[in-house]
C-alpha cells in the first residue's frame, strides 16, 4: 500500500520531510492519495504515563480486556502506543495488574507497550494524590515480584523514591531490564545522583511531587536537569508554569519527553470519579482531590504539544517530545518514527494543532 499526503508537512520523528510517500506493509495494494487542509503528519504519539481512560482506572480489578480498552481509547486521542500506569496500590493490586499486563502481551494488544508502576515505593512527604496509607518501602518480595514480571512484558517502568528503595534494589531492577524512574521524592541531589549511578534512568513528571532546586541543595529537580537520561513532563498549563518549561528546556531540552498523566475521564465526559475511595473532580481542564490537590491530568498529548509550542518551543522539538523521545526512553526504535521498519502509526494535526486523524498499523481509526 502506498499513501501520498499533500497539503500537510510530514515530521518523521526527528525532522520535517519534503513530499514523502508512506508504504505501510501488510495492507491492500491500492495506492491512496490523501489531500489534507494544512497542519502536520506525525508518527503515532507515545505516552509513558497513562493511569486510565474510557471511564476506568488501572487497579486491582484491571483485566487484559480493560488494558485493551484503555489502549484503544488513547489511540483515538493520538497516543497509539502507551504504558498503562498503576498508581500506588496494594501488593495484591500490583500482582493483579502485572498478571493482566502479561496476558495483554500474549494477546498482542494494539498499542500496549508494557506497564508503569508509579509507586507504592515513594516518600509520603511528596505523596501528591497518592494514598499515604498504601505508600511503603520496597521489600525483597516486592523486588523479586517486579524483576520476575519484567520477562513477561515488553517494557516495565517503576517510579520510586530513593528514600524507599536503596541503591542495591535499584541496581537489581536495572539489571533485570526494569526502567527505574525517580519521583515522588524529597531526596537531595546526592541521593538522586547515587540512584542514577546505580541504574535509574529517568525522572517522573518533572517539578511535581519532588524536592525543588535551590542554591545550596539542588534537590531532585536539579539532579534531573543535570543528570537524568530521560525526563517526563506534564504540559497542561497547570502542573508546570510556562517559564519553568522554558528553563527546563534550556537546561535539559534534549532529554525531556511529554506525558499525559491521564486518568479515567480521558476520552469521556465524566466530571468525577473515585481513586482509592477518594473523590477526584474534573473542573476547567484540571483533575483534583476535593482539597484542590492535583490528581493526574485532564490532558492529551496533542494538547501537551500545543502547550509546549505556546510556551515558545519550536514545533519540531515539541513533536519529538511526544514521538521519538519517549520511544527512546524505553529503548524502542520501531515506534515514534516514520521510517523503514517502523510501525505504520501516524496522526494528522491540523494547523491549530487539533487532532484530525489517526492511523494505527496502517488503518485509519479516527
Amino acid at each position: 500500500m502506498t499513501i501520498r499526503f499533500s497539503g500537510a508537512t510530514v515530521f518523521d520523528g526527528q525532522k520535517f520531510l519534503d513530499d514523502p510517500v508512506l508504504h505501510p506493509a501488510g495492507q491492500p495494494a491500492e495506492p491512496q492519495h490523501i489531500e489534507l487542509d494544512g497542519g502536520w503528519i506525525l508518527p503515532g504519539l507515545v505516552d509513558l504515563q497513562v493511569n486510565g481512560g474510557d471511564g476506568i482506572m488501572i487497579g486491582g480489578q484491571t483485566s487484559a480486556a480493560d488494558l485493551a480498552r484503555i489502549c484503544a481509547t488513547h489511540a483515538r486521542l493520538g497516543a497509539v502506543s502507551i504504558l498503562p500506569t498503576l498508581i500506588t496500590d496494594s501488593p495484591a493490586a500490583t500482582r493483579a495488574v502485572l498478571k493482566a499486563g502479561a496476558e495483554a502481551t500474549r494477546a498482542a494488544v494494539p498499542g500496549f507497550l508494557g506497564l508503569h508502576l508509579e509507586g507504592p515505593h515513594l516518600d509520603p512527604r511528596r505523596k501528591g494524590a497518592h494514598d499515604p496509607a498504601l505508600i511503603r518501602p520496597m521489600s525483597d518480595a516486592d523486588l523479586n515480584l517486579i524483576c520476575e514480571a519484567r520477562s513477561d512484558l515488553p517494557a516495565l517502568m517503576v517510579t520510586l523514591a530513593p528514600e524507599a528503595a536503596d541503591a542495591r534494589q535499584i541496581a537489581t531492577l536495572a539489571a533485570a531490564g526494569v526502567l527505574v524512574s525517580l519521583g515522588h521524592s524529597d531526596c537531595g541531589y546526592d541521593a538522586a545522583a547515587a540512584a542514577f549511578a546505580a541504574g535509574a534512568s529517568g525522572v517522573t513528571h518533572l517539578f511535581n511531587a519532588m524536592s525543588q532546586l535551590t542554591t545550596r541543595e539542588p534537590g531532585l529537580v536539579g539532579a534531573a536537569l543535570d543528570l537524568a537520561p530521560a525526563i517526563g513532563l506534564i504540559a497542561d498549563g497547570f502542573h508546570v508554569h510556562p517559564a519553568a518549561i522554558r528553563i527546563a528546556m534550556a537546561a535539559a531540552g534534549g532529554r525531556i519527553h511529554l506525558v499525559s498523566d491521564a486518568m479515567a475521564p480521558a476520552g469521556t465526559r465524566l466530571d468525577a470519579f473515585d481513586l482509592n475511595g477518594r473523590r477526584i473532580l474534573r473542573r476547567d481542564g484540571r483533575l483534583t482531590l476535593e482539597d484542590g490537590t492535583l490528581a493526574g491530568a485532564d490532558l492529551t498529548l496533542p494538547q501537551a504539544i500545543a502547550t509546549m509550542i505556546g510556551a515558545g518551543v519550536a514545533p519540531e522539538i515539541a513533536f519529538a517530545m511526544a514521538t521519538s523521545r519517549p520511544a527512546r526512553a524505553i529503548g524502542r526504535d520501531d515506534i515514534g518514527h516514520l521510517r523503514a521498519g517502523a510501525r505504520a502509526d501516524f496522526i494528522h494535526l491540523g494547523p491549530d494543532l487539533s487532532l484530525r486523524a489517526v492511523w494505527q498499523a496502517g488503518r485509519r481509526i479516527l
